[in-house]
């Protein structure tokens, strides 16, 4: 089975790299571009086939390792 953790920072909190990409695109002439916010996005192939184990699993693999709970939010989304 595959899961996608997706990682976004909390609204509020400072985002010096979507700064710097939505300065790039705009100097790029890409018109129309608001704002910017970055993340990160982890594709990881589970074994099994339990939903709710494998959620599990995730939800604590984000909390201590692929994202920081403090300053950033996190989204599992997976595919049985």
């Amino acid at each position: 089975m595959r899961a996608r953790v997706t990682v976004t920072l909390k609204s509020g909190v400072l985002d010096p790299q979507g700064k710097a990409i939505e300065g790039a695109l705009k100097a790029l002439g890409i018109a129309g571009v608001a704002s910017v916010r970055q993340g990160k996005v982890f594709d990881i192939e589970l074994e099994g086939e339990d939903v709710a184990r494998a959620e599990g699993a995730l939800k604590d693999a984000a909390e201590k390792l692929l994202a920081n709970p403090i300053i950033e939010n996190y989204r599992i989304e997976v595919v049985g």
